[in-house]
């Protein structure tokens, strides 16, 4: 994989890289410093995302399966079905990037659940795992790829990165364009823990599965689609049919890490399904949501809480220089 493609893929991430660790002020400084190149690298759009720039919002609902209370307390999966609202979108921080590039790779699909006891966010996104163990490294990455232009001496610094790190070429070997967002499987890559009513706590992953069935393209095929493909097919079909999702939680073992989102759990792992997203309808304004909607992964609800990924807080802390920025 060409650094320039990895470049535009490695800042799709809902992880943005930065570390957990240390005072809030050097976390917010390293937040900073990322959402910097971005907007260096791909310029700054008023009231755009840093990153996920260009996607499309539609809304339904959820409803829990009687599996789901047994794993955790929270009210989302012990009551009547609620009101969701959900945004896909393209990777990078370019909002006429064509659906079909294949740096609009990997794409992501974030959940807002609107919970009695308040939101629950959910942010999770095509790549099977994510490319760097630690937000260090995610930063590095970019720095690396941005430097190394077609005049950088070889081995240019994103060579000498990438061969360090070889989990960065092997997570982008996991996504390509699907035919629709309704067609994709979306991956909760960071670890978080369920808690039950009797105490009892459960590390889990989220994963977000097509009803239909997962469908890509060729690289080939992608680049003949027209350049709102995915945006525009989408509020089309819900015209037509509802979409639905199943949650699954993938449960670890005991001893299975929930550090590294590097590093996926076996596939032999248990999978529960918590139920279903089913949606029915576009955003009456769909530029108004895009503006106005900000997930934050650790807002969450009883029942359901961060784990040890130092990654959710770094996400929570890039997320939120963004919106300021886009805000204004």
């Amino acid at each position: 994989m060409k650094p320039s493609r990895l470049f535009a893929a490695a800042a799709v991430s809902m992880c943005l890289g930065l570390p957990a660790g240390g005072a809030m002020a050097q976390g917010l400084s390293t937040a900073t410093r990322t959402i910097d190149v971005m907007n260096t690298i791909w310029g700054k759009h008023a009231g755009m995302r840093a990153n996920h720039a260009k996607g499309v919002v539609v809304e339904g609902s959820f409803t829990p399966t009687p599996a789901a209370a047994a794993l955790s307390k929270a009210t989302i999966f012990s009551g009547p079905p609620v009101q969701v609202t959900v945004r896909f979108s393209n990777s990078t921080g370019l909002p006429a990037l064509p659906d079909g590039s294949p740096d609009a790779n990997p794409h992501g699909m974030a959940i807002k659940f609107y919970d009695v006891n308040g939101d629950v966010d959910v942010v999770t996104n095509s790549l099977a795992f994510f490319p760097v163990a630690t937000g260090e490294d995610f930063l590095a990455l970019l720095t690396a790829l941005a430097e190394s232009g077609p005049d950088a001496p070889k081995p240019t610094k994103a060579d000498q990165f990438l061969a360090a790190h070889p989990t960065v070429a092997k997570a982008f070997g996991t996504v390509s364009t699907p035919v629709s967002f309704a067609r994709e499987t979306y991956n909760g890559v960071d670890a978080f823990v369920f808690v039950n009513a009797e105490g009892k706590r459960q590390a889990f992953r989220f994963q977000f599965v097509p009803v239909a069935g997962t469908e890509h393209m060729t690289a080939a095929e992608a680049a003949k689609q027209p350049p709102d493909f995915l945006v525009d097919e989408l509020p089309k079909r819900l015209s037509a049919e509802a979409v639905a999702f199943h949650v699954i939680a993938q449960l670890a073992d005991a001893e299975d890490q929930t550090r590294d989102p590097t590093q996926p759990w076996p596939a032999d792992r248990k999978r529960v399904d918590m139920g279903t997203i089913t949606l029915t309808r576009a955003a009456s304004d769909n530029v108004r949501a895009q503006r106005e909607l900000r997930f934050l992964p650790n807002r969450l609800t009883p029942g359901i809480e961060v784990s040890d990924d130092p990654l959710i807080d770094a996400r929570v802390r890039a997320y939120v220089i963004s919106f300021g920025r886009r805000a204004h």
